[in-house]
Order: C-alpha cells, then structure tokens, then sequence
C-alpha cells in the first residue's frame, strides 16, 4: 500500500471506527469485547482490500465484514452449544464403564471446541467426513485432521491415567 493509502485508511478508521462498533454491537447482541473483536476483524479485511476498495464503499465493505464474521461465530457457537456432555442420571445406567465414559467425557471437555466438536459429530453422532464438514462449515481434510488430532489426545492423556 502506497503511503496515501495508508493515510486514507487511517482517516477512516478513525471516522468510522465508533459507527462500526455501534452496528456490531447491534448485529451480534454481545458483549462490547465481542463487538470490538467482530469490528477488528472486519477493519483487517478492509485493510487487505483498501486499495481496491477505497474509492467505492469502503464502510459498506467493512459492515458486510463485519455482519458475515458475526454470522460465522454465532454458528459455531450454536453448534458448540447444541453438543452437550451432560451425565447420564443417578442410576440411569448400571455399568462397570460408567467410570470410563466419565473420564472420557472429561478429556473430551479439555479439547479446544473445534476439535472437540469434530469427535463428537464423527463418532458421537456418527456423521461421515462429509456431513461433518458441513455442519462446521470446513473441509473434509479439516475434519480428518481435526479428527486424528483429536483422537490421538485423548487416547494419549486416557492412556496416561491424566483423567482425574
């Protein structure tokens, strides 16, 4: 970017910064440090654009930016919601592996959500590759390596005894 460019961008974000806030803070319903996350994310976006955009509808841009970022995360917070690990109830199951599913369900939990989410869909919910790349909205290579990495923690820290 050309030293104007630089000047242009800075004299919008300081313009419009507080407007784009405002709209974040509208569109996601969140906390002020979510907005300003969503709006930092979107001023990125603009900067990789800006020579490009700058002399169209740069906050134009930037707000689609910063409505399709809040779109993205508040599915992937739904799906992370919708995957519960509550326990079974007292006495709903009388097995010797009930210790077992716990320590599981507690190594599962100490996963990084994604990955998490990857397991549990794939082995859980036994949805293939495919279906749970759509869910989460990535690839299928995504998921494969999600997957194994996953797996591989867990199987390591059970193996370990590091569950408690």
């Amino acid at each position: 970017m050309t030293n104007e460019d630089e000047a242009a961008f800075d004299e919008f974000v300081g313009a419009r910064s507080t407007a784009l806030l405002r709209t974040a803070i509208l569109v996601c319903g969140a906390s002020t440090h979510d907005a300003e996350d969503l709006v930092q994310g979107a001023l990125e976006r603009v900067y990789r654009h800006w020579p490009r955009i700058r002399h169209d509808n740069p906050e134009a841009y930037a707000r689609r930016a910063l409505v399709n970022s809040a779109i993205t995360r508040a599915r992937r917070r739904r799906v992370i919601r919708e995957i519960s690990f509550a326990r079974p109830p007292e006495g709903a199951v009388d097995s010797p592996d009930l210790g077992l599913r716990d320590a599981l369900l507690d190594e599962l939990r100490r996963l990084p959500p994604r990955m998490r989410a990857v397991l549990v869909l794939r082995y859980w919910e036994d949805l293939s590759e495919a279906e749970t790349a759509a869910v989460l909205g990535c690839s299928v290579g995504t998921v494969k390596s999600q997957a194994a990495r996953g797996l591989a923690r867990v199987r390591e820290r059970m193996k370990e005894g590091v569950h408690a």
